[in-house]
């Protein structure tokens, strides 16, 4: 299809406004409207798909590894984002999707590596393991994107919607212990420590209450960069050792190696199928904004393909040592707010997000970020995690039946998390598979929903997940 004309301020507002797009899908901006939508995607997913790498380097001590692997989540969030929205062969979904790591993963990967670390594993046998076990978990996503039509029947909006909120729910004491100072820190409570991560909450409390999307949109990054100047004031900041980095960063296969362990791969696998449906819900809710068709041959095609780059992308981020894939929905926002839905914008939203990899000073510099102004974005992201998951039950009939699911498997999941020695007599294998809040919930959830009776006035009959149905991804605010 020709260019359509340049962006122009008079065009937007009414375009906007009567909720028409600017440009549709496969229309080709000029370069100034191209640029622009793509910086702003870059903005809207850039503190999402560097923080839990940041967050898992940090929790399971992996020092002077960081920068590297923050490089990596960029250049692999770059790559995924060109295969979701380019297509190659039955794989992407050709809409205007960001790739990015995912904080539905978070809980079970640092299960993983403090497994590792127990048993007196280096920083280098923790890496191999996680990359290991996810890179064959992510297969587990790329045979259920043939059947995801019928996914809906086992996973249902209360199963997803406990697992969800007991992801978010596990995760809110690595955000409050990280802004208290970290685990660890010999100043952690500090009134210091306190009040930078309080300065940091409330300013993306603040500025996401402002009506200007945009701002919004920004808010955590605001957040995090107040948070840094004041911190880097308070003699908080080092960036002594940025001249040790290299000048780039080469992505290096398996650097690590490639290790693998069963239990841990049964506890991913289990986080693979949520997503999956996660996805769904995403990429319908693009294809809404996108303008596109949301029932029909053609949409069931973009599901299944959509679902399958995501599988197909956390192989790949698992091969160049990143955390597993998903897509963004705080993308869908940006689509809205520009009027731009052109899965041209994507190429280039993934040329600078594997340009920004390239050079591991980025990361470096983010490593130097103090835990008390990291745990007070996570704090809320972590939170927005556990409301989403309510958000989707309380679109669910609260019947007793499900009543009783979601009251048991939150149960069994955060009991695991507050006293994890109460497995300690089972066999280390079935320990380590349910010894993780996710894994024990969600494995209770789906065993509860598949075998007791459904109510006979239950309206919560099995459905295919759309964007009503599914939350939006964890990492907006």
């Amino acid at each position: 299809m020709a260019d359509k004309q340049p962006y122009t301020d008079d065009r937007a507002p009414d375009a906007q406004r009567n909720g028409d797009l600017i440009y549709g899908l496969e229309d080709k901006p000029g370069l100034g409207p191209t640029v622009f939508a793509a910086v702003q995607h870059v903005l809207a997913s850039f503190i999402g798909i560097i923080t839990p790498t940041l967050i898992i380097g940090g929790v399971l001590g992996l020092g002077e590894y960081v920068p590297y692997l923050v490089s990596m989540a960029l250049i692999v969030s770059g790559i995924g984002t060109f295969i979701q929205a380019r297509r190659i062969g039955p794989v992407g979904s050709g809409l205007l999707c960001v790739q990015g790591t995912s904080f539905a993963f978070l809980s079970t990967i640092l299960s993983i590596g403090f497994v590792v670390k127990n048993r007196g594993g280096t920083p280098e046998e923790i890496l191999s393991t996680i990359f290991g076990v996810c890179f064959l978990a992510a297969f587990v996503e790329v045979f259920l994107s043939q059947f995801i039509h019928r996914l809906g029947r086992v996973i249902t909006p209360v199963v997803t919607g406990t697992v969800i909120t007991i992801i978010g729910l596990s995760l809110v004491s690595v955000g409050m212990t990280d802004l208290a100072g970290g685990q660890g820190a010999e100043d952690l409570g500090s009134l210091q420590n306190l009040a930078l991560g309080g300065l940091v909450l409330v300013t993306i409390v603040l500025v996401n209450r402002f009506r200007h999307p945009l701002l919004r949109l920004s808010s955590v990054i605001i957040g995090l960069a107040v948070g840094f100047v004041v911190a880097w004031f308070m003699g908080k900041v080092d960036f002594s050792t940025l001249g040790s980095l290299p000048l780039v960063a080469v992505p290096q296969p398996f650097k690590f190696g490639f290790s693998f362990d069963i239990a841990a791969f049964l506890s991913l696998a289990i986080i693979f199928v949520v997503t999956s449906l996660e996805t769904t819900g995403d990429l319908t809710a693009n294809s809404m904004v996108s303008q596109q068709p949301v029932k029909g041959p053609v949409y069931m095609r973009r599901i299944k393909s959509g679902v399958m780059a995501d599988g197909v992308n956390s192989a790949i981020a698992a091969t160049f040592n990143s955390m597993p894939m998903t897509t963004f929905s705080q993308n869908n926002g940006v689509i809205q707010l520009t009027g731009v839905a052109s899965r041209h914008v994507a190429l280039y939203v993934a040329g600078i997000l594997v340009l920004l990899g390239l050079f591991p000073v980025i990361g470096g510099i983010l490593q130097q970020m103090p835990k008390p102004v990291l745990g007070g974005a996570t704090l809320i992201m972590f939170g927005t995690v556990a409301a989403a998951g309510v958000k989707i039950l309380a679109q669910s009939e609260l019947n007793r039946r499900n009543i009783l699911i979601i009251a048991t498997s939150i149960g069994l999941g955060m009991g695991v998390a507050g006293a994890p020695d109460v497995l300690q007599a089972l066999p280390e294998t079935v320990r380590n598979i349910f010894g993780t809040p996710v894994s024990l919930g969600a494995f209770t959830a789906i065993v509860l929903n598949l075998y007791l009776p459904q109510d006979r006035t239950s309206a919560d009959e099995p459905e295919m997940l759309t964007a009503d149905t599914v939350a939006p991804d964890e990492h907006t605010t």
